[in-house]
């Protein structure tokens, strides 16, 4: 089996995956949640398992490039993972969905789109989806961010 930058990305991705899942069983559960079918480490688990799942089928698919060196944009590369910072620091101010709004719109502009309109239409669904998803549908408390509390929200 050759290997290709499928075969390499599904192999990272599959070690991420189980890292993650390994992680997921340390998350705390309270009193009474065994009986729950919903608990703050099914998720984890689930997405683990889809993470598994699919790269183990991206590793074992026909095809794809052969893996060789070339030139990569690395300040696109530190420019997202300082851009991942700034959001879980902004979480504790702005919230969820002004930070994830605001992370999605800036993290698409980095990736090379250009239409600032764009990015909004594409964040603010999502971001405002997710968290009626999180809050309303699941039951999960987002906490609004310090400013909304400061203000009175």
């Amino acid at each position: 089996m050759n290997i290709t930058k499928e075969r390499f990305g599904g192999l990272l991705f599959l070690l991420l995956s189980i890292v993650y899942g390994y992680y997921a069983t340390e998350i705390p559960g309270y009193p009474g949640d065994e009986y729950e079918p919903f608990t703050a480490s099914t998720l984890p688990y689930a997405l683990a398992g889809l993470g598994v799942l699919l790269s183990l089928l991206l590793m074992v698919s026909p095809g794809g490039e052969h893996l060789r060196k070339e030139p990569g944009d690395w300040r696109r590369v530190f420019i997202l993972l300082g851009l991942m910072v700034i959001y879980g620091l902004g979480l504790t101010w702005f919230g969820f969905v002004l930070s994830t709004i605001a992370f999605l719109t800036v993290g698409i502009r980095v990736l090379g789109e250009p239409s600032l309109r764009y990015g909004l239409m594409i964040s603010v669904p999502f971001s405002i989806g997710f968290w009626a998803l999180l809050t309303k549908g699941l039951n999960v408390y987002l906490e609004p961010g310090r400013l909304f509390t400061l203000l009175g929200f």
